[in-house]
């Protein structure tokens, strides 16, 4: 299973190794509380450029990833929409990510997603199938067969869920959200994408949704978030449709932490964390900071 492990000592060794490159461009510190995750956010650079240098200051891809691993790198493809309507994560960010998985040593990459309209329009449409393929990575669907019921220890709500087995087998899992808006939840970013690994009748999850997803959070765990805020759809979320919905913001946030890297990009929409039901539940806890100032972020601008 996955584990978050960040410690204060490796905090400082990052913050020390940021903090020596900031004279190449504009930054932000913001010292945080405790053992607060770090949490870094990159504006407008290219997309590799600016995933490089989120990675940076938390040890770069090799520390989360060794020789020979495989690993689940998670976009959200839901939709079959252009990658223009920001209904799924930028194709680009997914490709970025598969290549710097395979040059920090990965066996192998795999990329999937249980989709919400037909799985074959939605890889196809949303760039993602071709772009992680060009990349390396092992594009498949999900199989219906490969669901496991796991029990869920310590739950409010979702006491055992189906998830889908290659979660469970695999070395590392990196969570690979777009930011957008929900019409249940308001935001659906790192947290929510995870419902992809879900198995069963998701409908079911809507109900007390915030304890559920956060219950399912404590046995899906990712080791890194890499948050697409590239382009964002700001309204009629989760599917949106309309251009004019979307916004350009050119920004990577990424953090070992999920709970703290969502609770810093609501911040892009305007949206104050802890109205956030799931991830004042998660806080609750104690899976992660949500104040953002208590948090331990370093802001890039690369231009």
């Amino acid at each position: 299973m996955f584990v978050n492990n960040y410690n204060r000592r490796k905090f400082l060794k990052n913050f020390t190794a940021a903090s020596a490159g900031l004279s190449l461009n504009p930054a932000s510190v913001f010292s945080g509380e405790n053992n607060s995750p770090l949490v870094v956010m990159v504006k407008n650079g290219s997309i590799p450029e600016m995933i490089e240098r989120a990675l940076e200051p938390l040890g770069g891809m090799s520390a989360f990833i060794k020789k020979g691993q495989v690993v689940v790198v998670k976009p959200n493809m839901s939709w079959a929409s252009r990658p223009e309507q920001g209904a799924n994560t930028n194709p680009e960010v997914v490709a970025a990510v598969v290549k710097m998985a395979y040059q920090a040593g990965a066996g192998q990459v795999r990329v999937f997603d249980r989709t919400c309209n037909e799985k074959r329009r939605c890889y196809r449409m949303s760039g993602i199938e071709n772009a992680a393929k060009k990349a390396g990575a092992k594009v498949y669907y999900v199989n219906d067969r490969n669901f496991k019921k796991i029990k869920i220890a310590g739950a409010k709500r979702l006491k055992s869920w189906e998830i889908y087995k290659d979660v469970l087998e695999a070395d590392v899992l990196i969570n690979v959200p777009t930011l957008k808006h929900h019409g249940l939840t308001r935001l659906t970013i790192g947290v929510k994408n995870l419902m992809g690994f879900m198995g069963g009748d998701r409908g079911k999850i809507h109900r007390h949704i915030d304890e559920k997803i956060i219950d399912f959070a404590t046995i899906v765990k990712p080791n890194l978030t890499i948050i697409d805020a590239t382009r964002v759809l700001l309204r009629n979320g989760p599917q949106g449709g309309s251009i004019r919905d979307v916004k350009k913001m050119d920004t990577i946030i990424a953090s070992e932490n999920m709970i703290s890297a969502d609770a810093l990009a609501a911040g892009l929409m305007g949206v104050d964390s802890r109205r956030l039901g799931y991830l004042v539940e998660a806080e609750k806890r104690g899976m992660g900071i949500i104040d953002v100032t208590k948090m331990n972020i370093l802001k890039i601008e690369l231009k």
